[in-house]
């Protein structure tokens, strides 16, 4: 049985806006599910759709196979953890954990059991009497992720939980929320505008744009095979050119004729490369292009070159420890397995 399904969804706002377009998405139990997409592309209203906060102006919502489109947010088998928390602020640790079960009315010895294992789980067994705000921001995230898990719900709803984080520590409660969801085996969906979260944490990533579905797939596929320019250039870097067919194994470029493995359709628009996709070190075979380097920057654990093109954007590539400065001409090799075709327009 599917755990979550949206049908045909939309949603438009008293105002005229319409802030979703036919959405089709169907979430498996034990699955963490992201949506991904910049702001306003209607993640979260969506997420509030499948809480119960939002009603769709169109559409059906189902919750482990019932009709829970009309249904409020308390008589829905979900939780959600909040971008702000949204802990009681007069309320301890474990009395934030506690509520829910005591407004379900679970027995107190119920209630203490279920509360002691999850301080333990999320090891916030040393701050259980401690007010929210006695804490820092990665532990009151672990107390809202187990105050939403000690109702025990089937769904958990993540509203870009770790925003206010410092780096280091939202990659560290980011693997805490993972390593608890594959123990618990509770489905997860998960807003984010962040790539590197979705691509880290994700069974699925659904990528976002003005109110519709542009891909749905592993983070794998959406990074390796993105459909659209828009995925190809919002999930990490992508070199995106318009390109003529020259034949069923080469097209025309600003880079020059490149040979191709894969024939464009149709539909697509530009060609597209990563990259990290560029080889050095490389002095002879198919696509060799020789270029003048317009910028550098050092990223850590790779540099990144730019080359300018005549009428087409500046082509980058990443590569370690590479010594080239601006204006050094360089020579690198694009294989032709690594470049894709992907439709629609420019941002």
């Amino acid at each position: 049985m599917t755990a979550l399904r949206s049908t045909d969804v939309s949603k438009v706002f008293e105002d005229g806006f319409t802030a979703l377009s036919d959405i089709n998405l169907s979430v498996e139990p034990g699955e963490f599910v992201t949506l991904l997409g910049p702001s306003g592309c209607g993640k979260t209203t969506l997420l509030k759709i499948f809480a119960g906060f939002y009603a769709p102006t169109t559409g059906r919502i189902e919750l482990n196979g019932n009709d829970v489109t009309n249904a409020p947010p308390e008589k829905r088998d979900t939780a959600m953890c909040f971008q702000s928390y949204a802990l009681f602020p007069h309320l301890s640790v474990a009395e934030n954990i506690e509520f829910g079960p005591k407004q379900n009315r679970i027995d107190r010895t119920s209630r203490t059991g279920r509360v002691n294992e999850l301080l333990r789980q999320v090891d916030l067994e040393q701050h259980r009497d401690k007010l929210p705000n006695k804490l820092s921001g990665g532990q009151q995230q672990r107390v809202a992720l187990a105050r939403a898990l000690a109702i025990r719900p089937s769904v958990v709803l993540f509203d870009e939980p770790l925003s206010n984080l410092d780096a280091k520590l939202r990659e560290q409660v980011r693997r805490e929320i993972r390593g608890l969801q594959r123990e618990f085996g509770f489905t997860a969906i998960y807003v984010t505008h962040d790539q590197a979260e979705a691509l880290a944490m994700s069974d699925r990533v659904v990528v976002m744009r003005g109110g519709r579905v542009d891909q749905i797939g592993a983070p794998e596929e959406v990074y390796e095979r993105p459909e659209t320019a828009f995925v190809a250039d919002f999930i990490g870097s992508a070199n995106l050119l318009p390109f003529r067919r020259v034949d069923d194994h080469s097209v025309e470029t600003a880079l020059g004729r490149l040979t191709v493995a894969d024939q464009p359709d149709s539909s697509a628009r530009f060609l597209c490369w990563r990259p990290e996709d560029a080889e050095f070190g490389v002095t002879q075979g198919e696509n060799l292009i020789t270029a003048n380097l317009s910028e550098r920057a050092y990223q850590g654990s790779y540099t990144e070159l730019h080359i300018p093109l005549p009428d087409a954007p500046d082509q980058r590539l990443h590569l370690p420890g590479v010594a080239a400065g601006i204006g050094d001409r360089i020579t690198f090799r694009l294989s032709p397995e690594r470049i894709r075709f992907v439709r629609g327009e420019l941002e």
